[in-house]
């Protein structure tokens, strides 16, 4: 083992990593998916305990405890392998990769605050840590795309290190590479968020000499030695966008690959910041469909001041709407318990009633292993609206009881308050409850009785739900 990870991540690493130290590694088959260990790390915070106690002297207690939730005979296999640990570190560190874990107090701020439970257990990055925390604009967009939009990407780059800003990307070629060419040509930062091959990328010569100069910095969750994964490139789609403030999609196709489903992701579940599309010629059916589905067109600033106002504006505190069918309380905002104790455990999230006019939403990962299910859902509090600002359409609302409501009224009563802004349109159930992040029963149920109520009606179209005394129209297909 090594003294310079903590115990916590080093148990962390043997339950989950593949601890690739060479060609010939071969990983054990019956890692912990990601799923599997927040199950795991939240039975342990329930018993008052941490991952490091699996390789305490009291490691034999702490492995029937976990007995509930994962097998132990699985567990001693994965924490017997402390010697391709050993190797794995000696190789990393000779490449100069270091390793976080969320158990550690120097895990990214921005994925404690925005993930939640939901961020990477470990992370393996290379170049200046604290440019993960400083924000800046993510670019993203297709692979394949003509020269004319790689001089339109890089100027974007450009000007973002102009405005002293990060330029965040996923290190993609295409558009990402082009981005954080333009930004790191300039003389600005970047962080490119990588879904494999971080050993090989931050061996580049080209890119050492960013990393070493303070310029760069790569990020993965990936193993360092980890090839291409389809999976992978989409569930860390989701990083790029919680380390900036903003978001500019140049170029996707249209409702396939990698930049769809992140934007889709960023605009329906997760909402961490607001999603620009590329305004200029030429245009593009993704492009179009994505401004359908709520995202900006982009205001092409064109100094450096223009794009500071843009960015400080964008990562103003917004309130944001109920994302998921598991409804949580928020966590607690202690810096000093959140860096303690391993956060898998939730020792840093322990739950607390939620606050008068707030309710925080989090979404459990069961399987961690399609990208569609580990896609992380929106954890902010929900901002209820006064009646003032509701739209004046919309129907009134009831007035409260004197009694304190039970906490499934509470619900009811939150997703009525957010439902006028979710059926600008008419829209159809199951898209209602896709935005909601509800099951389409639970969808069904409410929309029954909001209905019976006379908050909401069917409109000619038996499929679809309005709000009462607006005209059905025909919703744009995406």
């Amino acid at each position: 083992m090594n003294p310079n990870l903590s115990a916590n991540t080093q148990a962390i690493l043997l339950l989950t990593a593949p601890l690739i130290a060479g060609p010939r590694s071969a990983p054990p088959n019956d890692l912990l998916t990601p799923g599997e260990y927040k199950r795991l790390a939240r039975h342990l915070h329930q018993l008052s305990r941490e991952p490091a106690d699996l390789l305490s002297s009291h490691a034999d207690e702490a492995l029937r405890d976990a007995q509930a939730v994962v097998d132990a005979e699985r567990l001693k296999r994965l924490l017997a392998r402390g010697f391709a640990l050993s190797q794995a570190i000696e190789r990393w560190q000779t490449r100069a990769i270091w390793v976080v874990s969320r158990a550690d107090p120097d895990y990214p701020q921005r994925l404690r605050d925005r993930l939640k439970d939901d961020r990477p257990a470990v992370l393996y990055g290379c170049g200046e840590r604290s440019i993960l925390d400083s924000g800046g604009l993510a670019v993203v967009g297709s692979r394949a795309v003509d020269e004319a939009l790689v001089e339109y990407t890089e100027s974007v780059g450009a000007l973002t290190a102009r405005a002293r800003k990060t330029l965040v990307s996923g290190g993609a070629r295409g558009i990402d590479q082009a981005a954080m060419r333009g930004a790191l040509a300039a003389g600005g930062r970047a962080t490119g968020v990588l879904a494999d091959s971080l050993e090989k990328t931050a061996m580049n010569r080209e890119q050492r000499t960013m990393l070493m100069d303070g310029q760069l910095v790569l990020i993965s969750p990936y193993d360092p030695g980890a090839g291409f994964n389809v999976g992978h490139a989409m569930q860390r789609n989701k990083l790029i966008y919680a380390f900036a403030d903003a978001a500019l999609v140049v170029s996707s196709d249209y409702e396939k690959g990698g930049t769809w489903a992140g934007a889709i992701e960023q605009l329906h579940k997760l909402r961490l910041v607001p999603v620009f599309v590329r305004s200029t010629d030429p245009s593009s059916k993704g492009l179009e469909a994505l401004a359908r589905k709520g995202a900006l067109p982009w205001p092409n600033p064109e100094d450096r001041e223009a794009l500071e106002d843009l960015l400080s504006s964008a990562s103003a505190p917004r309130p944001t709407a109920i994302q998921s069918p598991l409804f949580a309380q928020t966590a607690t905002s202690d810096a000093s318990a959140r860096a303690s104790r391993e956060e898998g455990t939730l020792a840093a999230e322990q739950l607390q009633p939620p606050h008068p006019g707030e309710l925080a939403a989090s979404a459990t990962d069961d399987t961690g292993e399609s990208p569609e299910q580990a896609a992380a859902l929106d954890d902010e509090r929900l901002e209820i609206p006064s009646l003032a600002s509701l739209d004046p359409l919309s129907p009134p609302l009831p007035q409260p009881e004197e009694t304190t409501p039970s906490p499934a009224e509470t619900l009811f009563a939150a997703v009525r308050v957010a439902l006028p802004r979710v059926l600008t349109i008419p829209k159809k159930e199951s898209e209602i409850a896709s935005e909601l992040q509800l099951t389409t029963t639970q969808a069904r149920e409410w929309l029954q009785r909001l209905a019976d109520e006379g908050a909401v009606e069917k409109g000619p179209k038996k499929s679809f739900y309005q709000l009462p005394g607006r005209l059905l129209q025909t919703p744009p297909r995406a």
